[in-house]
């Protein structure tokens, strides 16, 4: 019981998902910076904002529903650290292994954008509604590829689980190779999740201010960037266990190194797709989902079904 408390709300729970959450928003921007030539934030500045932002008073709009204006961001905190049990990280097995616990997973990343999007209508805010309408729009546009990309591995794996897969890969290392077209259409559509650029398009400041966080502030605000730092640490840790299945079985302390530096690589990746893109509109963001990122999905699941069935 002790032990189930520590791992829930410790480690590899709450408290070291916030702090890794919050030191990856460091890298990010860092990264983001130093691409543009620009010095970047200080490492403490993610957290400094995050203590500013709990400081601060919270607001609730009049004509606002005050229950689920406080309850989606909780509901979206809990979804994505719920999430991070089930996904195997320093180990061929996660916290929490059963046998559907990846679709499970992917059930989970999806929470977080309905509650986005919940929060932003019942903010009853013109700027709000229209970025939560955005956001909607948005995960119709890259959810699909995102499971597709995502289940291909599974297929030739032969699992639904997690662990199983990375027991799969940890044996049969080579099958990974399979899975690139997987793994650059789940950097795309992950892009797109975290609402980053060019996905930007919910979050559009010169268009509609704050988006569907608009109308938010102090605490209840500081939950939401939270759950997106988390979401993004989550979503890398998916794709580390999924297609770059390497670095288990050398212990503990080997195994959390790599996964570390394995969730760094997928960061640089992202914030090297903010640097190099520019914001897309929402209807180019929809076309080139469903137009290009879709079809190659379809592709690496019709390569791993051939796979699947000659090997």
């Amino acid at each position: 019981m002790i032990l189930s408390l520590f791992n829930l709300l410790i480690f590899p729970g709450f408290l070291f998902l916030s702090l890794f959450g919050l030191a990856m928003e460091f890298v990010d921007r860092k990264l983001y910076a130093r691409m543009q030539n620009r010095i970047g934030p200080p490492w403490f500045q993610p957290f400094a904002d995050f203590i500013k932002l709990a400081a601060k008073e919270e607001i609730i709009p009049e004509e606002a529903d005050p229950v689920m204006f406080r309850l989606m961001p909780v509901f979206a905190l809990t979804a994505v650290v719920t999430a991070f049990f089930y996904i195997p990280l320093w180990g061929t097995h996660s916290l929490f292994a059963f046998n559907g616990d990846l679709i499970v997973v992917i059930y989970l990343l999806t929470l977080p954008t309905l509650a986005f999007f919940l929060a932003g209508w019942h903010s009853t805010s013109l700027f709000a509604m229209i970025g939560a309408t955005r956001t909607l729009t948005q995960l119709f546009a890259y959810e699909v590829p995102l499971f597709m990309a995502v289940l291909a591995p599974a297929l030739l794996a032969g699992t639904w689980s997690l662990s199983e897969m990375t027991v799969f890969y940890q044996v049969h290392p080579a099958y990974a190779g399979f899975n690139i077209i997987g793994f650059i259409v789940a950097l795309i559509a992950i892009q797109g999740k975290l609402e980053r650029v060019p996905f930007d398009i919910p979050e559009a400041e010169t268009e509609i201010v704050g988006g569907t966080f608009t109308e938010y502030s102090g605490r209840l605000l500081a939950m939401f960037r939270m759950a997106i730092d988390i979401e993004a640490v989550v979503c890398a840790s998916l794709v580390a266990a999924v297609f770059l299945p390497f670095g288990f079985g050398l212990g503990p302390a080997w195994g959390f190194v790599i996964y570390v530096f394995k969730v760094l690589i997928i960061i640089a990746l992202l914030a090297l797709l903010r640097t190099v893109l520019a914001r897309l509109r929402i209807e180019q963001m929809t076309i080139f989902c469903w137009k290009v990122v879709a079809p190659a999905a379809l592709l690496q699941l019709l390569i791993n079904l051939i796979l699947s069935g000659v090997l």
